[in-house]
């Protein structure tokens, strides 16, 4: 019995073409060697008009995330005393206060235009995600970070602070585009997505989530 050649299978589409979205920009920890990065996937064409009711639509959000937030001062409160009396950060809590960022990042990417997915209602991460974060747990944090973090690390806050700015004017100009193109230019989608990681950095590291002093690297 001769046998039927069986013709080669078709190239797999990568998930992201098939969600009309361009490849990740660049992201994952092992890029930069720093603990603590975002990946977010920019979209090759946006909602012409969702950007003009975005801000009704995450009142439910804000609501939720609020009460979120007091749940994680407790947190934060109670890890400074678990770092000042035995050096480490009990995984529970770094992984509720990992939780608490990864869900102001959804915020930021959807208030921000950065993507038209709506936030889920939740700490974990999920296969629908259009922004990632990547975070590695420290197995010893110096009892001194509990006292002084917040101290040592205000030159990066200060710089953090005015690349966030920044990043909100290149956000106000992207409701524009996307208003009358329906695109958000990669360079302003890129610098909306560098004040996120600043402002995620800055706040692992005031709350000793991280114990590696953020770079000052606009490549990352």
């Amino acid at each position: 019995m001769n046998d039927v050649p069986v013709p080669p299978d078709e190239p797999a589409v990568a998930s992201s073409e098939m969600a009309g979205t361009s490849p990740a920009v660049p992201a994952a920890a092992t890029s930069s060697g720093y603990p603590v990065n975002i990946e977010m996937d920019h979209q090759e064409e946006y909602s012409r008009f969702l950007p003009i009711i975005k801000w009704l639509l995450l009142i439910p959000q804000y609501f939720v995330y609020f009460f979120v937030v007091i749940g994680a001062l407790f947190v934060a409160f109670a890890a400074f005393f678990a770092v000042l009396f035995t050096a480490k950060y009990p995984r529970g809590m770094w992984d509720y206060m990992v939780g608490v960022q990864r869900w102001g990042l959804r915020l930021n990417a959807y208030g921000y235009f950065a993507t038209d997915k709506y936030p889920p209602f939740t700490l974990q991460e999920t296969p629908e995600d259009t922004v990632r974060l990547f975070a590695e747990y420290p197995e010893h944090v110096s009892r001194w970070r509990a006292l002084f973090a917040w101290l040592v690390g205000i030159p990066y806050f200060i710089v953090a602070y005015v690349v966030i700015i920044i990043g909100q004017i290149c956000s106000f100009f992207g409701f524009f585009t996307i208003l009358f193109t329906k695109k958000l230019p990669l360079g302003l989608f890129d610098m909306i997505r560098k004040a996120m990681l600043w402002s995620t950095r800055a706040g692992f590291y005031m709350y000793f989530m991280s114990t590696v002093y953020p770079p000052f690297d606009w490549d990352e």
